[in-house]
C-alpha cells in the first residue's frame, strides 16, 4: 500500500467537516458551523493537491503556553528520552500550508506497479535508526525489573520505566547505526539528553522507490496499492488492495522485499499497555478512592479500588475525557481533545462500597433551582444565613423552602450538611412526585413479555424446549426491590411463526388458552385480563403451558417467520396495561413472511470499499425505525436473542432493540450441546439484571459549555432529552460537550445528570450524578488529566455514528489525523524544544496510539469479504452503548499466561502484551475480551498442566470441541476455572470458551485478537502505527 494511505485529511484551503466538534469531527449536520461538521453539504472532499501536505485543522492559531508537564515521553526515530519540565517558551505557531510547489513533506508520487503494498511508509534509514537508537539505550525493557512509575494522584505524569540511561555528561555519545554497547543502568536526571545521531530522514520528497520495511510482506496475488492521492470527491470502488487508509492494509505473506537487512524495532522500546495498567494497580490498587476533589484524576478503570462518594460521582457512573477542560473554544479546537463524558447511571456497586441515598421530600418533591432547573447537589451555594441559595450551574439566587431551612456554619456550611445526602454526596436518588409521572398518574410495575420464534429450526433443534425448560427457573428469580418479598413484575407469553399465538394464562384457569392472531398487518391484542399475570398466582397455568409449547409446535413445517408485527404486538399489550416493561424476543431468521417489516437477503459484498458500504449498517426499510420510535414512547424495550445460521440483517432488526435501550445477543449456529450454557447464562442475566423503566436522561452543565451531541442506545426527539425505554447496569451514554463562552478558572466546569425512570417496583425516581472538572488557560493541565481509556470510547461511538453517513475511508483517515492532531499540539505548546525528528507524548496518553489502532483494526472499520457484515452490524451495536471499562477490554484484550501459575494466591496472573512475540510453544494462556475467551495451548505446554485441566496424557489427546473444561477437583483445574471465572465476572456477555491448539486452523481465528501485531484483514502492527502517526506529527509540524 503506498505512503498516500496514511494522509489525514483534505488541504487546509478548504472548510473541514469534524468528527466529534473540532475541526475534524464526526457529528450531525446540524452541529454549530464554526466546528464544521460531517454531513454538511458544503463541505465536501475536494481533490487534493500531490504535493501538498494534509491537515484538517485551520493551523495557525497561536497556542496558550503551559507549564510542561514532568516527565512526558519522547521517543524518536533518532532519540527516545524523558523530557523534563519547560518555561519560559514562546507561544509556537503552526506553519502556514506550504505552497502547492513547496518540497516540503508530500507523499511520493509512484506507479501502482513500483510501490510494493507493505505497509510501512518510512525510510529504511529511519526505521533503523530508531531501532539502534532504542536497542543501544536498552530503555524501557518493560520487563521484570522495570522501575515501577506511579501514576500520581495528582495526574503528574511518569517517566518511561526500565534501565535507565546515562546522566547527561556520559550520555552525550554518538549513536551510529548498528549495534552498540549499552551503557550501564543509572539514574537518569531527567535532562533532555540530545544524542549526536543524524536527524530522522522524514519523508522529505523521498523517492518512490524509497525501501519499505522487508519484515512486512504482501499476500501472493494481492494489488499494491496506488501511489497517488486519494480523490476525495469521489468515493468510488477502490482497487484491491487499498481497502485501509492506514499502515498495514495487508497481512504478512512470503514475498519476502529485497534491501539491506533492517534492524526492527524493539517492541519493548515503545509504551505498553500492560505496563500502563500494571503501574496504576501498584500505585492505587486496593485503596480508598474519595471523590472530594473538584477535577481529580481517578484510577484507571482495570484498577481494583474502594470508591467513596465524598461530593463527585463515582467513577464508576462517570468518567471523563479529560478533568480539566480549556477555558476557551479556541484552546478547545487547537488541542483536538474531545471533551465527554461517559454516563453510566445504574453502574453495579461492589457489595463493599455504600448504595445511593433514596431523598423523600414527599409532596413538595425535589429542590431545584427556579432557572436552569438543576437539582439541589453539592454545587450550590448557601447564603443569607441559609434562607438562599446560588445555584452552581446558572448562579441564579433562589428562596430556601421553609421546610428545608437550616441555618448555616462558622465556614458558611448548612448544619446539615453530612446528613443530607443531596448536600454531601455526588450521586442520590431523589422519590419523584405526581408532576413527573405520565398523565400524572403513579406508574403500574413493569411487565416481562417472552415471544418465542416456534418456526420449524428452532423447534426441530431443541431450542423452544431449551427455553420453556428455563424459564420455569428464572420466573421465580424476577428482579424485586431488596426489601420486597416478591417481584412486582408481571409475565406475559406469545409464540410465533408467520401468525402470533397469545396465551391467556389466569390464575384460576385449569388450562392455558391459546388465541391465534392471523392478520399480521394491523396487529391487535386479542385478550387484556390474562395475559400479563403475576407469577407466583399464575404458577400452575404458567408451569402448565410451558411444558406444552414444545409439543404443540413439534410437528410444523413452518419455516418461514414475521419480525416485526411480534415488536408491534408487545408494544400494544404493555400499552393496553398501561405500563413500562421489557420484550424478550427469542428469534433465529431473517423475516421473509408477507409482513409488515418482511426483509430480503441484501448482503453484497460489492459494495465494500466503496460511498454505498454505509448502506449495509442502516436499517434496509423505514418501518423499523417508526417502529422503535413507537416503541420509546410507550416504553417498551426490545431484547433479542439471536441464533443465525445465515445473514439475518442485524442492522435492521436490531434497530429497535437498540433504540430502546435493550441488549441484543448473538449465536452464530447454535448447537444445543455446546452453546446452551452461553445462552442460558445470558438470559438469567439479563432478566434479573438491575433496571430503570421508561427513562429520560438530562445533563444541565454550568455557564460556558453545554452537551452537544449524544452516543448511545437511546432515542433522542430534541436536542436535549435522551430518552429510554429502559436502561440497565451496562448501557453507557457518551456525551460531548462544547464551549458557548469562555469558562472560569475559579468555578470549574460543573456537570449534573438526571435521569427519571420508574424502577422495577412502580416507583418513579430520578437518579442525579453530579460531578466537577476544573478549566485552565494552559493545555499542559488539559493533557496531563485525560483518561486515554475514556477517549477510545468517545473515538469508537463517535466513529460508529459516523459510518452511518460517511465512507469508511473517510471515517478512518479522521480517526489518524485526529490522534496526530492531539499529540502534534502536545508537542508544540508542552514540550521542551527539541528535535523535530523525536516523537514526544503526554504521559496520559502514551498509550493512545496502540488503542487508536486497535480501534481502527476493528470489523466494523475494515471492510473485508471475509468478515460477515451481521458480524460489522453487531459489533457496531455492542459498542455504541458500551461503558469504558467494556470498550477498553473489547478493543485491547487480556492475554494471561497460566503455564506457571502460584496456584496457592486467589490473584489472577498479570497480563502480557496482546503480541505472538508473548506467546511460547511450553506456555498455556488465556485471552478475554468481553465477548470471546479463548484457551490457547503451545505444542510443548506441560503434560502436568494438561493432564489437570484436560484429564488426557498429552497434547494429542487434547478435543478442541468443548466449550467447557471437564469438571476435575485438582488444584490446576480449580485455579484455572476460577480465573475464568473472575474474568468473566460482571462482564455483560458470557464470553464461550475456545479451545485452540498451537498449528491448528482455529489458531487463524485467535490471533485477529492480538491487537499489537499486523491483522489478517489488514491493518497496521502497534510499530508501524506509531510510525505513522509520527510521520503525521513531523507533517503537521513542519
Amino acid at each position: 500500500m503506498s505512503q498516500q494511505g496514511y494522509v489525514a485529511a483534505p488541504p487546509y484551503s478548504q472548510s473541514q467537516p469534524g468528527m466529534g466538534g473540532y475541526s475534524a469531527g464526526f457529528g450531525p449536520p446540524n452541529s454549530s458551523l464554526q466546528y464544521g461538521h460531517y454531513g454538511d453539504p458544503n463541505s465536501s472532499h475536494a481533490a487534493p493537491q500531490p504535493s501538498m501536505s494534509k491537515s484538517t485543522v485551520p493551523l495557525g492559531s497561536s497556542a496558550p503556553l503551559g507549564p510542561l508537564s514532568p516527565g512526558t515521553h519522547q521517543f524518536s526515530q533518532n532519540n527516545f528520552q524523558s523530557v523534563p519540565s519547560a518555561s519560559g517558551q514562546q507561544p509556537h505557531r503552526f506553519q502556514n500550508p506550504p505552497p502547492l510547489n513547496s518540497t516540503g513533506p508530500s507523499y511520493p508520487p509512484c506507479s501502482h506497479q513500483s510501490q510494493p503494498a507493505s505497509p510501512d511508509a518510512a525510510s529504511t534509514s529511519c526505521t533503523t535508526q530508531l531501532a539502534n537508537q532504542l536497542n543501544s539505550m536498552q530503555i524501557n525493557s518493560y520487563g521484570p525489573g522495570a522501575v515501577q512509575s506511579s501514576r500520581m494522584s495528582s495526574g503528574h505524569p511518569a517517566s518511561f520505566q526500565g534501565p535507565q540511561p546515562l546522566p547527561l555528561a556520559q550520555h552525550q555519545m554518538a549513536l551510529l547505526p548498528g549495534p552498540q554497547i549499552p551503557p550501564p543502568a543509572n539514574n537518569f536526571s531527567g535532562l533532555c539528553a540530545q544524542s549526536t545521531l543524524p536527524s530522522m530522514a522524514r519523508q522529505d520528497g523521498i523517492p518512490g522507490s524509497g525501501l519499505p520495511n522487508p519484515n512486512l510482506q504482501q499476500l501472493p496475488g494481492q494489488t499494491p496499492g496506488p501511489g497517488c492521492h486519494p480523490q476525495q470527491a469521489n468515493y468510488g470502488p477502490q482497487m484491491a488492495g487499498s481497502q485501509l487508509s492506514y499502515p498495514g492494509a495487508f497481512p504478512g505473506g512470503p514475498a519476502q522485499l529485497s534491501g539491506p537487512p533492517q534492524k526492527k524495532l524493539d517492541p519493548d522500546s515503545i509504551p505498553s499497555p500492560i505496563q500502563v495498567i500494571e503501574n496504576d494497580k501498584a500505585s492505587r490498587g486496593g485503596q480508598i478512592y474519595a471523590t472530594n476533589m473538584r477535577g481529580q484524576v481517578p484510577p484507571l478503570v482495570t484498577t481494583d479500588c474502594l470508591i467513596q462518594d465524598q461530593g463527585h460521582a463515582s467513577p464508576r457512573y462517570i468518567r471523563c475525557t479529560t478533568y480539566c477542560f480549556p477555558s476557551s473554544s479556541d484552546m478547545a479546537k487547537q488541542a483536538h481533545i474531545p471533551l465527554a463524558a461517559v454516563i453510566q447511571p445504574f453502574a453495579i456497586v461492589p457489595q463493599n462500597e455504600t448504595p445511593l441515598y433514596v431523598v423523600n421530600h414527599g409532596e413538595t418533591g425535589p429542590i431545584r433551582c427556579n432557572r436552569c432547573k438543576a437539582y439541589m447537589c453539592p454545587f450550590m451555594q448557601f447564603i443569607e444565613g441559609g434562607r438562599r441559595y446560588q445555584c452552581g450551574f446558572c448562579n441564579c439566587i433562589n428562596d430556601v423552602p421553609p421546610f428545608f431551612f437550616q441555618h448555616l456554619d462558622h465556614i458558611g456550611r448548612r448544619v446539615d450538611h453530612y446528613e443530607r445526602p443531596e448536600l454531601s454526596l455526588g450521586s442520590y436518588e431523589y422519590v419523584a412526585t405526581l408532576d413527573y409521572c405520565r398523565d400524572n398518574k403513579p406508574p403500574n410495575p413493569p411487565a416481562y413479555i417472552f415471544m418465542i420464534d416456534v418456526s420449524y429450526r428452532n423447534t426441530n433443534s431443541g431450542l423452544v424446549k431449551l427455553i420453556c425448560n428455563e424459564l420455569k427457573t428464572l420466573l421465580d428469580k424476577l428482579p424485586r426491590e431488596e426489601q420486597e418479598e416478591s417481584s412486582a413484575v408481571r409475565v406475559g407469553f406469545v409464540t410465533y411463526n408467520k401468525v402470533l399465538h397469545f396465551f391467556n394464562v389466569k390464575s384460576n384457569l385449569a388450562q392455558p388458552q391459546m388465541m391465534v392472531v392471523s392478520d399480521v398487518g394491523e396487529v391487535f391484542v386479542p385478550l387484556l385480563d390474562g395475559f400479563l399475570v403475576n407469577f407466583q398466582e399464575s404458577r400452575s397455568v404458567v408451569n402448565n403451558l410451558l411444558d406444552q409449547i414444545p409439543e404443540m409446535f413439534a410437528d410444523t413445517n413452518e419455516s418461514e417467520t414475521i419480525f416485526a408485527p411480534v415488536i408491534q404486538a408487545g408494544m400494544e399489550a404493555l400499552k393496553a396495561a398501561e405500563c413500562a416493561g421489557k420484550l424478550f424476543i427469542f428469534h433465529s431468521s431473517l423475516p421473509t413472511a408477507e409482513a409488515p417489516g418482511k426483509l430480503r437477503n441484501r448482503d453484497d459484498k460489492k459494495l465494500l470499499n466503496t460511498d454505498k458500504e454505509k448502506t449495509l449498517f442502516q436499517p434496509q426499510v423505514n418501518s423499523y425505525e417508526s417502529l422503535a420510535r413507537d416503541c420509546v414512547a410507550n416504553a417498551c424495550c426490545v431484547n433479542l436473542f439471536l441464533f443465525p445460521n445465515q445473514y439475518v440483517d442485524i442492522a435492521s432488526v436490531g434497530l429497535v432493540t437498540m433504540y430502546t435501550g435493550g441488549t441484543l445477543y448473538k449465536y452464530n449456529n447454535f448447537q444445543l450441546s455446546s452453546d446452551s450454557p452461553q445462552f442460558l447464562t445470558d438470559l438469567r442475566r439479563d432478566i434479573e439484571k438491575k433496571t430503570g423503566f421508561d427513562a429520560i436522561m438530562r445533563v444541565r452543565t454550568s455557564t460556558g459549555f453545554r452537551a452537544t451531541d449524544f452516543f448511545g442506545a437511546i432515542y433522542m426527539n430534541n436536542t436535549t432529552d435522551v430518552e429510554m425505554a429502559a436502561v440497565d447496569c451496562d448501557k453507557a451514554v457518551t456525551v460531548e460537550f462544547k464551549h458557548d463562552d469562555k469558562l472560569n478558572e475559579d468555578s470549574g466546569a460543573l456537570i449534573q445528570c438526571a435521569v427519571l425512570y420508574t424502577s422495577v417496583s412502580g416507583q418513579r425516581r430520578l437518579r442525579i450524578h453530579n460531578i466537577g472538572l476544573n478549566c485552565s488557560t494552559q493545555l499542559a493541565d488539559v493533557y496531563k488529566t485525560c483518561e486515554t481509556d475514556a477517549l477510545i470510547n468517545f473515538f469508537a461511538k463517535s466513529a460508529f455514528k459516523a459510518i452511518l453517513s460517511q465512507p469508511l475511508k473517510a471515517v478512518r483517515e479522521i480517526l489518524v489525523s485526529q490522534t496526530a492532531h492531539m499529540l502534534a499540539c502536545y508537542r508544540k505548546n508542552c514540550a521542551s524544544p527539541s528535535a523535530v525528528s523525536q516523537l514526544i507524548l503526554p504521559d496520559a496518553m502514551k498509550v493512545l496510539p496502540v488503542y487508536m489502532n486497535c480501534l481502527l483494526k476493528s470489523c466494523v472499520l475494515t471492510g473485508r469479504p471475509e468478515i460477515p457484515t451481521d458480524e460489522r452490524a453487531y459489533h457496531r451495536q455492542l459498542v455504541m452503548s458500551m461503558g469504558v471499562a467494556d470498550t477498553q477490554l473489547f478493543f485491547y484484550p487480556q492475554l494471561l499466561p497460566i503455564h506457571n501459575l502460584d496456584l496457592k494466591s486467589n490473584a489472577v496472573p498479570a497480563a502480557v502484551r496482546c503480541s505472538e512475540e508473548r506467546l511460547s510453544e511450553g506456555g498455556a494462556f488465556i485471552l478475554a475480551n468481553g465477548l470471546s475467551m479463548f484457551l490457547w495451548l503451545g505444542v510443548s505446554t506441560p503434560p502436568e498442566l494438561i493432564q489437570g485441566l484436560f484429564n488426557v496424557p498429552s497434547f494429542a489427546h487434547i478435543s478442541t470441541e468443548a466449550t467447557l473444561l471437564p469438571d476435575l477437583t485438582n488444584p490446576y483445574s480449580k485455579k484455572i476455572k476460577s480465573i475464568m471465572e473472575q474474568i468473566q465476572n460482571q462482564k455483560p456477555y458470557t464470553m464461550k470458551l475456545m479451545i485452540v491448539k498451537q498449528r491448528e486452523q482455529p489458531e487463524m481465528l485467535f490471533r485477529q485478537f492480538l491487537v499489537e501485531d499486523k491483522s489478517i484483514h489488514g491493518g497496521a502492527s502497534y510499530v508501524d502505527f506509531l510510525c505513522c502517526v509520527h510521520r503525521e506529527i513531523c507533517q503537521l509540524l513542519n
